[in-house]
């Protein structure tokens, strides 16, 4: 699965707007400190309250740009509103995520920042 991820990150990372988000500051701080399995629980648990409901409350305006590596990963990777899950992800709108939705959601986010962690670890360290 990590190579099916990786391919539709890449694809989602060509988007200008997307390509935009990288961790930076606090929020890398965060996940590196936190490791992967913390950031995998907060993932769930944002997910649940903000975007597995069927309407979610403020849909489209319920994921903050910063304050949370989780934040910043849906914007990077889609998962931000159920609009951006509909366009990038094929999960429809109007009905509660199921649970291996959830937990898709939940890898694609905790894959983006696993890569974004990698992906400078050790630069300006030396």
């Amino acid at each position: 699965m990590p190579d099916s991820l990786d391919q539709r990150l890449d694809t989602i990372a060509r988007h200008p707007f997307r390509a935009k988000f990288h961790l930076r500051g606090r929020e890398r701080v965060t996940a590196e400190l936190s490791g992967p399995s913390t950031m995998r629980w907060h993932a769930y648990d944002l997910i649940a309250k903000r975007l597995a409901p069927a309407e979610p409350y403020k849909d489209g305006k319920q994921t903050p740009y910063r304050g949370h590596p989780v934040f910043v990963a849906q914007h990077a990777t889609a998962t931000c509103c159920r609009t951006c899950l509909q366009r990038w992800h094929d999960i429809p709108k109007g009905r509660e995520l199921s649970r291996e939705e959830r937990a898709y959601v939940v890898d694609v986010i905790c894959r983006w920042i696993e890569r974004e962690v990698e992906s400078t670890a050790g630069e300006g360290r030396e």
